[in-house]
């Protein structure tokens, strides 16, 4: 009567809990109750008459995971003979309920059999599988007996960490043995329900050794396989329907770990093919719903895909997988089959999305991973195989699935250009096997693109919401598109080019003729006013403006080693652009007013855009042209790079469209710094382009990127070596007073800001001052910038011209130091100018610009930067911690005065505030800069000289600047306490770095005092599992660690670690102790490592268990 009144009590609680009225306080009084009676002792009787007597759920769930909980956590403390009537009362029970409880329950309870058969058996519960397997065999419990196999496959092959190694190498061990049967079980029941099922008696396939020689020669000539899967399909009642998925979802988790091997017979496998028909033909009339047949196929193409995932293939498997090949290419040609009453696309549609998707990973599986096996078997069509691709490819019924197929094709093409790079005697017999099917791929993919052949498609691809790589989907679909005809140009560039170039060629001749509609009556504007001829220029100008992208694309397959060999090709695509470009700026298209101006003006200006990105694509070619011809006539060059100039000059004003605009200034960049032709800067155009920047006022200025671009163009034509000329011929004096009086006209405004800025009189209003210092510094860094890996000459003239500049800078520094936001721009300036031109600096006015950041950059005012996370204090830093670093790297004395002032800013200043807080960035940067401290000033704290190394015995350092050395290395130690990840792993390689380059852990001072700290902080780690993807870093760190004395780190450390371990008890620590083997290799150190951690966490498990009191509902 208690337990039927506790069992009341439990019911109105769970009830009382789950009711929508019920407040979270109540919940938690609630929860806490329930929580104490589960610790109780003898708790998990009242389940058990729980479990028997109720037909609440929610009451039942309790019980389940009180027995859980039990299991899992409590078995070893519990008495043996509880256990064995655990063990035999759980079992009937859900031999009892099975079929009236919910599946959920059913499931549960099944688990937590399953969880007692991974504690006990098959000592303590030897009939646990064989009771499975029973269940199996016997009609009435089969799908309970699958149910128990794939929970005790999901939770003995791979059990959590609540096991010691040795016990789930045990498990597997003892599951590997019982593989055979239940794959000839399961094999059983799938060919008993098909054949019994089937219309007409199914042929038996062939064994694995009766000779079938031609495996896949006679693939498209009707094999006994042909016969096989062309029989009628099988009509499933229901019943049979949930028994045969839950075989294939039992397969499927089982193939996941088993190796591949015979036990996996062709008997099994054709019966697996049988069911992926299901996802084939969803049309066949049987006592099953579409949706369910579908099911089927899916759970079949999930076994197939398990298998053919696996890249470790066994040689007596090779002929297996030669059939798994030929009968899943049956599937393709069912797939692919036209016939009266539906194209391959009607049919492709009609099937299940989840089925199509798995199909899709299949056979990208199968050319990722196994077609570099097979390819060259005699036995295997593989051209065949290419048309069934093709015709799937190009059948899919959506845009995913058609991306994905695009991704299988770029696997191939890849593999082609790896298989001929590598084998380029046969490269012409291999490539004319292949020719066909990559001509057909890239006619239907040009197809594909275009308005023309796909417009329905293309239409509904969405062209303005971003994805996470920036792009929008119809980017992503002519990307994706233009990379495999990139890849096709690389292996048959002439056929592709003369493919591609016609077309563009056809499109081009529709917009070159636009001029003739153009009226000037009233207004310029495009005499085009029909709808249906708008809808059909608004198609062919996108088309056009997706060739240009396409001939963009493939710029680089004319340069390098086969300049001359397709010197007319990429000259007659040149000549066509610039002809192109200076149409577009001559007769400013962009700019009329048309019928649909939403649509057509945008399209115009594209193709305008695209033209110059196109020409821009080719500046290689521009450039190679120019040194092949720089003795010879130029004219032709001249011609067209003056033309090219004409064509973008023009744009480079605010009135028009930006994206027009910008495509302009990266043309310009590209001619100015890739070709650089020497006549550049007498052209007209230039000159034109130079008096409007030097001297725009703010109402005709630029968008700032594209003033920044422009203004990058003039000093690249000014700066950057001549191609092709020496010294004496590069006309440095002239161009050095030319840039010099570009930059003056550039900074005009800034440098009269000098005399106007006051540190002491600090005026109210300075945002005039700071949208002055907002222009001008970001075009001067862009310009430092362009030439920081040019020669010594282009640094000088440039720091000669930009002098007076960075000396206002400096001067105003102080003047902006509470205003983040200026600061920001400032030292991302000093940062540029540090990198690039410290040497024309010299070491005096560098160390002068050092010393007033280390004076400003005071605890209080870098505090108050950082701590307002993400902001622009924050970046400020970074920046002065960025310029500290390249300062450190410095080579030679000039700038060692200054380390330990930089030491005690990092650990004085920087660290007290960033310790305790996430700050990523600012610590990121803060532990580069001490890395680089001690990686290229190590002398600086260890001062060994040769002489005392030579000396017998001198191993030991003589160190300088301990305490600094000590900090820095505590710094680094708690940082591997935090839970950032990224700080982590940067730290740990920086660690590694020293050890490899300066033998940090062999130091004496890192050896007695610190070494033995590090591993046991890493360990620790690895014990907690909080950062868990750094396993293998860890690992190897501490074995870094523990080379530098093996004898003391299992003589001393272990013993020491282990003893420190709470946790555990006396007799634990002893085993973790005899299984740590005093191994010195790498992988025999992992393993134990592994060991350790594994083991110690279960021990840890097993023995918190909670003290028990008594506590009644």
């Amino acid at each position: 009567m208690c337990s039927e009144g506790s069992l009341r009590a439990l019911e109105n609680l769970m009830t009382e809990f789950f009711h929508s009225c019920t407040t979270n306080e109540r919940k938690r009084e609630i929860e806490e109750l329930l929580n104490n009676f589960a610790q109780q002792a003898g708790a998990w009787r009242h389940c058990l008459f729980f479990l028997s007597s109720t037909r609440n759920e929610y009451v039942m769930m309790y019980s389940l995971t009180v027995f859980e909980n039990l299991v899992n956590k409590m078995w070893i403390g519990l008495a043996s003979q509880d256990k064995m009537e655990i063990r035999s009362c759980l079992p009937k029970l859900l031999l009892a309920q099975h079929k009236n409880v919910p599946y959920f329950i059913r499931n549960k309870l099944c688990k937590v059999i399953v969880d007692i058969g991974r504690q006990d058996w098959p000592m303590f519960y030897h009939d646990f599988f064989s009771n499975t397997l029973q269940l199996i065999q016997t009609p009435a419990l089969a799908p309970l007996g699958l149910v128990m196999l794939k929970t005790t496959s999901e939770e003995l092959a791979c059990p959590r960490e609540d096991l010691c190694v040795a016990r789930k190498e045990e498990l597997r061990k003892l599951l590997l043995e019982q593989v055979p049967t239940v794959l000839g079980l399961l094999t059983g029941i799938l060919e008993t329900y098909w054949d019994k099922h089937s219309v007409i008696a199914s042929t038996p396939p062939p064994s694995p050794t009766s000779g079938e020689s031609g495996l896949l020669g006679s693939l498209f000539q009707g094999s006994q396989y042909s016969k096989l899967l062309c029989q009628p399909m099988a009509a499933l009642d229901n019943d049979c329907h949930q028994l045969c998925c839950l075989v294939l979802e039992c397969l499927a988790h089982l193939f996941s770990w088993i190796p591949l091997s015979t036990s996996i017979t062709p008997t099994l496998l054709a019966s697996i093919f049988h069911f992926a028909r299901f996802g084939c033909d969803l049309r066949t009339k049987s006592g099953s719903t579409k949706v369910d047949r579908a099911r089927l196929g899916v759970l079949a193409m999930t076994c197939i895909n398990e298998l053919v995932s696996k890249n470790c293939v066994p040689m007596d498997f090779e002929e297996y997988l030669l059939r798994m090949f030929q009968q899943t290419f049956f599937l393709l040609q069912r797939l692919t089959r036209e016939n009266n009453a539906h194209t391959v696309k009607s049919r492709l549609q009609e099937l299940d999305e989840s089925y199509l998707e798995k199909f899709t990973d299949f056979l990208r599986l199968f050319v990722s991973v196994h077609l570099r096996r097979i390819e060259s078997s005699p036995q295997f069509p593989v051209v065949e195989f290419l048309a069934l691709l093709f015709k799937y490819t190009f059948n899919q019924p959506t845009h995913e699935g058609y991306f994905a197929c695009l991704d299988i094709w770029s696997v191939f093409l890849d593999f082609l250009t790896t298989k001929i790079k590598s084998r380029l005697a046969d490269r012409e017999s291999v490539l004319n096997r292949y020719k066909d099917a990559l001509v057909l791929l890239l006619r239907e993919v040009l197809n594909r693109i275009q308005f023309r052949y796909n417009q329905a498609q293309l239409e509904e691809l969405d062209d303005e919401v971003l994805d996470d790589d920036q792009q929008t989907e119809w980017q992503r679909y002519l990307r994706q598109s233009l990379e495999v005809v990139a890849k096709v140009m690389e292996l048959l560039p002439s056929h592709a080019f003369s493919t591609l170039f016609p077309v563009l060629q056809e499109n081009l001749e529709v917009y070159l003729g636009l001029q003739q509609f153009i009226v000037t009556s009233s207004g310029r504007s495009l005499n085009i006013t029909a709808e249906n001829d708008c809808r059909r220029l608004h198609c062919s100008l996108r088309d056009l403006s997706s060739l240009l992208q396409a001939i963009g694309r493939l710029a680089e397959y004319f340069i390098g080693e086969v300049f001359a060999a397709r010197f007319t090709d990429a000259l007659a695509v040149v000549e066509r652009l610039v002809e192109v470009t200076c149409y577009g700026s001559r007769t400013t298209l962009y700019d009329l007013e048309t019928a649909v101006p939403s649509v057509l003006k945008p399209d115009l200006s594209d193709v305008h855009a695209q033209a110059l990105a196109a020409l821009q694509a080719y500046s290689h070619w521009l450039a190679q042209f120019y040194s092949e011809v720089h003795s010879q006539n130029q004219s032709q060059f001249i011609n067209l790079i003056t033309s090219a100039v004409d064509a973008g000059s023009p744009l480079i004003s605010a009135k028009v469209p930006e994206k027009l605009l910008l495509s302009a200034c990266h043309l310009m960049v590209s001619i100015t710094s890739t070709v650089r032709p020497v006549f550049l800067v007498s052209l007209p155009a230039v000159q034109n382009i130079f008096n409007s920047i030097t001297t725009e006022n703010q109402s005709h200025r630029l968008p700032q990127e594209a003033h920044i671009l422009v203004c990058r163009s003039l000093s690249n034509m000014l700066l950057l070596t001549w191609p092709n000329l020496p010294d004496s011929e590069q006309q440095w004096h002239t161009r050095s007073s030319s840039h010099a009086s570009l930059l003056a006209a550039l900074t005009r405004e800034y440098r009269d800001l000098r005399g106007t800025v006051n540190v002491t009189h600090r005026q109210p209003n300075l945002d005039n001052v700071k949208a002055v210092i907002q222009q001008t510094l970001p075009v001067l860094k862009d310009i430092v910038d362009s030439i920081s890996s040019e020669s010594t000459k282009s640094r000088q003239i440039c720091y000669q011209s930009l002098q007076e500049s960075v000396q206002v800078s400096l001067s105003l520094f102080p003047v902006f130091i509470q205003q983040a936001d200026v600061t920001d721009e400032m030292l991302a300036f000093f940062l540029t100018l540090f990198q690039a031109l410290r040497v024309q600096m010299g070491v005096a006015f560098t160390g002068q610009i050092l010393q007033t950041f280390l004076s400003m950059f005071t605890r209080e005012q870098l505090a108050a930067s950082i701590l307002h996370e993400g902001s622009a204090g924050c970046r400020v830093v970074q920046k002065f911690l960025k310029i500290l670093q390249v300062v450190v790297q410095e080579p030679g004395q000039a700038f060692k005065p200054f380390l330990p002032s930089i030491l005690s800013l990092c650990m004085e200043q920087v660290y007290p505030v960033v310790a305790e807080r996430p700050s990523p960035d600012v610590k990121a940067e803060m532990f580069e800069l001490l890395y680089q401290i001690l990686h290229q000033n190590w002398r600086y704290f260890f001062k060994t000289s040769i002489l005392t190394t030579v000396q017998k015995g001198a191993a030991e350092d003589t160190m300088e600047n301990e305490p600094q050395f000590t900090a820095t290395m505590q710094a680094f130690g708690q940082s591997f306490l935090q839970p950032d990840i990224h700080i982590f792993k940067q730290n740990l390689s920086y660690l590694e770095s020293l050890n490899s380059k300066h033998k940090l852990y062999h130091r004496k001072l890192f050896r007695t005092s610190m070494l033995f700290h590090f591993i046991n902080v890493l360990l620790q780690v690895l014990l907690h599992k909080s950062h868990d993807l750094l396993q293998e870093e860890i690992i190897l760190a501490v074995y870094n660690m523990a080379s530098v004395d093996f004898d003391a780190f299992y003589s001393v450390f272990m013993p020491q670690f282990l003893n420190g371990c709470h946790g555990v008890d006396s007799s634990q620590r002893g085993v973790l102790a005899r299984n740590f083997k005093p191994e010195q290799d790498l992988p025999s150190f992992t393993q134990s490592v592994h060991r350790l951690v594994n083991d110690l966490r279960y021990y840890r498990l097993c023995n918190s268990s909670l003290p028990t009191g008594t506590i009644k509902l």
